[in-house]
């Protein structure tokens, strides 16, 4: 495409050139304004046109026998291998050693514990030989096989029952052993850890301890540490079944036990030796002391003066009153005595209350009792 070619054509076909050409503006162009953009235009497109050529003259250039396929082939073949190398760790849910901590025997397990009305944590520990074994027994299936969470419903504590329900799935992956579950209503249940391939079977990796979800009136925790659980570690316990008798399940305490550095379970498993008199006998310290105090509290109108046993009680600005009574081990009348503030006026309540205390022998059991 030259100069003197373009002159020949009449303004039509040059129209018609810089439109294929994506010329902007040619609809307004004059012939000679149509001409110099189709020249730049083609002077712009020969380093692109150049460009392609060199990869054909390069194998024109190349000596017979040196083929490239082999190095893209290999470039593609280490794609590939490092593809494969991600979805593997993504499903290996082997337990990998904590770095900072005593090397010990793991076993597979999954502890479930309730962190308020709508939060579980789950903790899980998976042994590679259980892994290899669930690849072995799932078969061609493992393949699409996806690790997996599953929460059952419980309808009473047997498990393995018919009474339990799936209610969820969650699809967690490997390199992690804990994951936080949202529940929203007040259920017992428990979790199954596992692979789930796309047929809908579901191999077992481990099962968890039941738990019974609060009521939604009580205080959400989501403390992740193990170092904030200590401070209310025997009510995340009780609440997640340790001290239920139907709840026989020794790795939520084992967990418990491991993290805390101290003993959890019912007072009889943390029963520790104690002291022993001449003839042998086991002496107890055990003592339990007990006190009472009642709390009295009641409204009349502001600015009035009141009594109990004669005693003068703050009244705030809106009449209410509240006082602790102490409740020794007798029978007792308490007057409230309510006057205006004029005094013209007087009313009087009585309380009779009757504490009585009993201690009871102590009792103690052989280590064979428990």
């Amino acid at each position: 495409m030259t100069a003197s070619s373009l002159k020949e054509k009449p303004v039509r076909d040059l129209a018609r050139l810089a439109k294929q050409h994506g010329v902007s503006g040619w609809h307004s162009m004059r012939k000679d304004q149509l001409i110099r953009a189709l020249i730049r235009k083609a002077r712009a497109s020969r380093p692109v046109a150049a460009a392609a050529l060199r990869p054909r003259q390069a194998d024109a250039a190349r000596p017979a026998g040196k083929d490239p396929a082999p190095a893209r082939d290999a470039a593609v073949t280490q794609r590939i291998q490092e593809a494969r190398e991600r979805l593997a760790r993504a499903k290996n849910l082997a337990t990998r050693p904590e770095q900072g901590r005593p090397a010990r025997a793991m076993k597979d397990r999954i502890v479930v514990m309730v962190r308020g009305p709508h939060w579980l944590h789950a903790f899980w520990e998976v042994t590679p030989a259980s892994v290899v074994r669930a690849e072995a027994a799932l078969g061609p299936e493992w393949h699409g096989a996806r690790p997996t969470l599953r929460v059952l419903q419980l309808e009473n504590g047997l498990q393995g029952s018919p009474s339990e329900q799936v209610i969820r799935e969650i699809e967690v992956h490997g390199g992690v052993k804990n994951w936080f579950i949202d529940i929203r209503e007040p259920i017992r249940c428990r979790v199954e850890l596992g692979y789930a391939t796309p047929t809908g079977r579901f191999h077992v990796m481990a099962r968890s301890n039941a738990v019974t979800m609060p009521t939604g009136s009580q205080t959400d925790a989501l403390d992740v540490h193990w170092g904030d659980i200590a401070a209310d570690c025997e009510k995340i316990y009780s609440m997640s079944g340790g001290f239920s008798p139907e709840n026989n399940c020794t790795e939520l305490q084992e967990l418990f036990e491991e993290r805390l550095r101290r003993p959890m379970g019912p007072p009889a498993s943390r029963r520790a030796a104690g002291e022993y008199d001449a003839d042998g006998e086991p002496v107890s310290t055990f003592q339990l002391e007990v006190d009472a105090e009642m709390i009295v509290y009641g409204v009349t109108e502001p600015g009035c003066y009141v009594t109990l046993q004669g005693e003068p009680v703050k009244v705030h600005p809106d009449g209410t009153f509240r006082v602790r009574v102490d409740m020794p081990n007798k029978r007792q009348v308490l007057p409230i005595i309510a006057s205006t503030p004029n005094g013209l006026e007087r009313q009087t309540v009585v309380i009779a209350v009757e504490r009585n205390t009993k201690a009871m022998e102590p009792h103690s059991r052989d280590n064979g009792d428990f």
